[in-house]
């Protein structure tokens, strides 16, 4: 339901978007540490599961490195920023913070020392976090064990970006708000829900478009926005872009496995949420998500007249044409590693899991092409996202597992290129889903960089420079006036 971890977090000064780490199957090392004993006669392992549907681990945990010992890089168009050690080292870490600095970089993101968080820990989200399950979750992080060591990269960011104070009055306008209060128009079930949503899971971080600011923009809350190059769906209870057409079950299912036959399957952050966090909570907890989001007011997509998931009546494939080995197939074109035929690189590459015909395995493991939400959406991003990137999940009810295609992800076999990649797409699209893409291979590291850096990103040294000339020459104008002023009192007198 959200990025915990972000290849690209987005704006760090401004954007407090949260993008889960795409991690590979076997990276279990995210695992929370081994917890020691429950002196806190279950203080402690209370914490320990807020601490998974917070995914803590996941943004505080560097690929191959030790848990919650930080050191993972959100790159992002203003610079890089890392994660910061958050085991009990009392020379590294938060061993010497007491619960009340805690709670305040948790809820504002300010360390003990003053200095401002920047917005890739999602702390406009745990401002809501009540105080119970604060001293649960301090409890936790004081018993596991202690890394002694800095992250091996630091964060750096360009200019204006890296100066004192910039996230100040960000915060003072954004991440205002303070622990959560039971709404009176919900039941207790969708209460726990919406607690859960709207602070430990930090769903809208994710699944809420920016504003201006790249803050986000409650008008459009829970209405889908664009990730790390993933389309983060629309969650509200709209019929056709939302979850209004998912039953009760398939929405749990989604959450706690990551699947749901017939709708969709989580890739990219969503699979890093539910293998880290969300398949580890409770049956009653998913249930309570799901309570809640039935209660968020529906939210159309512009454009969108039919649901994602109910496109997809597969057309007619003749594999004779090319499959290896036919007269008609037997070719050069079809051997060449070069060969951009969307069909004969998807019947080599994709047809041996989901079919020649896109209809995947009877039980779902290998998914269908049709009646799929990420084939049959109105942007292709999340198909080309699973070329680039694969799938790597790990649910209640096992793992889920596509290789990537992409030169920088693949490490078994042959990759593919940027203009093999969008043949592919394109084919899938056309063929099970929503129309042909008429993606061009200078299209494919666009969505991999989620579009163009925001105009405030790409302007930001110039603006500043603006202020501060602004600043000075209205400066010099007060002087000026006040010279003038005592001037003509002077020869008055």
């Amino acid at each position: 339901m959200r990025l915990t971890r972000l290849k690209r977090a987005g704006f760090a000064a401004l954007v407090p978007a949260i993008v889960p780490v795409i991690v590979s199957v076997f990276a279990l090392g995210l695992a929370l540490p081994v917890l020691a004993q429950d002196a806190g006669g279950g203080l402690v392992s209370r914490g320990e599961y807020l601490a998974r549907a917070g995914d803590c681990a996941a943004c505080h945990t560097a690929r191959d490195g030790k848990p919650m010992a930080g050191g993972y890089v959100f790159s992002m168009p203003m610079g890089k920023i890392v994660s910061s050690n958050i085991t009990p080292s009392k020379r590294f870490g938060i061993g010497n913070w007491t619960e009340e600095q805690f709670a305040r970089a948790v809820r504002k993101g300010v360390r003990p020392d003053g200095s401002h968080l920047y917005p890739a820990m999602p702390y406009p989200s745990y401002a809501r976090i009540t105080d119970a399950d604060m001293k649960a979750l301090y409890a936790y992080f004081r018993q596991v064990k202690p890394v002694d060591a800095a992250p091996s990269v630091k964060t750096s960011l360009k200019f204006p970006f890296n100066l004192p104070g910039m996230m100040m009055g960000w915060d003072l306008i954004f991440a205002n708000s303070g622990p959560f209060k039971d709404d009176p128009k919900l039941d207790a079930q969708q209460n726990r829900g919406k607690y859960l949503v709207q602070g430990l899971a930090h769903c809208s971080t994710c699944h809420t478009p920016r504003n201006a600011f790249m803050a986000t923009d409650n008008g459009k809350y829970l209405a889908g926005a664009n990730v790390d190059g993933w389309e983060a769906p629309n969650l509200t209870s709209d019929k056709v872009s939302g979850l209004g057409g998912w039953s009760d079950a398939e929405i749990e299912s989604y959450l706690k496995n990551g699947h749901a036959k017939g709708k969709a399957q989580a890739g990219g952050p969503m699979a890093d949420a539910i293998t880290h966090s969300l398949h580890y909570l409770s049956d009653q907890d998913i249930a309570a998500i799901t309570a809640y989001l039935r209660t968020v007011p529906p939210i159309r997509t512009e454009g969108q007249s039919k649901p994602s998931w109910a496109v997809g009546k597969a057309q007619p494939v003749d594999w004779t044409k090319i499959e290896p080995g036919m007269v008609a197939a037997d070719k050069p074109g079809y051997r060449a590693t070069d060969n951009t035929d969307g069909a004969q690189l998807y019947n080599t590459a994709c047809a041996a899991c989901h079919g020649i015909n896109g209809q995947g395995s009877d039980d779902g493991h290998y998914p269908t092409l049709t009646n799929n939400s990420a084939v049959g959406a109105p942007k292709p991003n999340n198909v080309v996202m699973a070329i680039v990137d694969g799938i790597h999940r790990k649910g209640a009810d096992g793992m889920a597992v596509m290789p990537a295609f992409s030169a920088s992800n693949q490490v078994i076999h042959d990759t593919l290129s940027d203009a093999q990649i969008a043949s592919v797409a394109n084919y899938v699209t056309a063929t099970f889903g929503n129309g042909s893409a008429k993606l061009t291979a200078a299209d494919i590291p666009q969505i991999e960089a989620g579009g163009a850096a925001p105009w405030l990103i790409r302007n930001a040294a110039t603006l500043f420079w603006v202020g501060v000339a602004v600043a000075v020459i209205v400066i010099l104008l007060i002087i000026a006036a006040v010279v003038m002023s005592r001037r003509r009192k002077s020869a008055a007198v």
